[in-house]
């Protein structure tokens, strides 16, 4: 119901209440930032009681404010403009402490994405990882972050990975061109979606490689291309892209692959030592004076 939610407010509207119609007339006015207001919050700023926001979700059919709080957000998060992000920040937080506000919000996040990540899905991923001939990595913007760590430990699990590193939509194609079947490639990216992940996505679908995604929503544009979806809930304190559920998701992926892996990596880390030690990558602990 998330992309219908402000047609089904409008198809309603006549047999709302005085109050409800107040509370959809600011939706439909104010959704960007109705999206991520608390029910309390929502019914004072309509004037209205928090139980008659909460009968207003009941009447489109949602189980809870919550829900029709994530039908709102899933909407309208990857169309919000930097400056939207920013005033929608500034509402939510309000006077709270910004320390505890953020991470409370990570932390929730967090239990989300493990509630609602499918473990089947996950060891899918895990299975065309481990069989993959090559491994494609693609995530830009803030994703590249998130791209680069995953990028840096299957280096060190995987013979032939690449981590594409782009500034300019033609050096993502000259990167990717050689894909097709048998290899796997990656794509990250969360609200605002980056075409570029997308475009490239599609030119590695229609090639025949196998794709993963690590988006956010079954309504996110990677996940119509994607073979195989892993979604971990995002969020965004202020312009900021809130990454911390993604980041652990990728992290827990790296440790399953890691795991199905173990011998090998052990030889890798054997012989890195050895070169580490060769070449004093890192500093050796003095030995104290006696």
């Amino acid at each position: 119901m998330a992309k219908d939610i402000l047609s089904a407010i409008q198809a309603n509207m006549p047999r709302f209440s005085k109050g409800q119609k107040l509370i959809a007339n600011y939706i439909l006015a104010s959704y960007d930032k109705a999206a991520f207001m608390t029910a309390s919050r929502l019914g004072q700023t309509v004037q209205v009681s928090e139980s008659t926001v909460v009968r207003f979700a009941a009447e489109l059919d949602y189980d809870g404010y919550p829900a029709m709080q994530r039908a709102l957000q899933e909407m309208i998060r990857g169309k919000l403009t930097a400056v939207q992000r920013l005033e929608v920040a500034n509402d939510r937080l309000g006077e709270r402490e910004v320390l505890p506000m953020v991470m409370q919000s990570d932390i929730e996040k967090i239990r989300m994405t493990l509630e609602e990540t499918s473990r089947a899905h996950f060891e899918q991923a895990v299975n065309h990882i481990l069989s993959a001939r090559r491994i494609y990595i693609l995530g830009v913007r803030s994703a590249s972050a998130i791209a680069s760590f995953l990028g840096f430990y299957f280096h060190l699990i995987f013979q032939d990975v690449t981590t594409v590193h782009t500034v300019c939509n033609s050096e993502i194609f000259e990167q990717i061109f050689r894909i097709g079947h048998g290899d796997v490639m990656i794509g990250i990216s969360f609200p605002r979606y980056s075409s570029q992940t997308v475009r490239a996505m599609q030119y590695a679908s229609d090639k025949g490689a196998t794709i993963l995604s690590i988006t956010d929503s079954e309504a996110s544009p990677l996940a119509a291309i994607a073979d195989c979806n892993l979604l971990a809930k995002s969020d965004m304190a202020s312009f900021v892209d809130s990454l911390v559920a993604p980041l652990s998701l990728v992290n827990a992926l790296i440790v399953a692959v890691g795991q199905r892996k173990h011998g090998e990596i052990a030889g890798t880390f054997e012989e890195l030592e050895r070169i580490w030690d060769q070449y004093d990558v890192y500093e050796k602990a003095k030995a104290e004076d006696t």
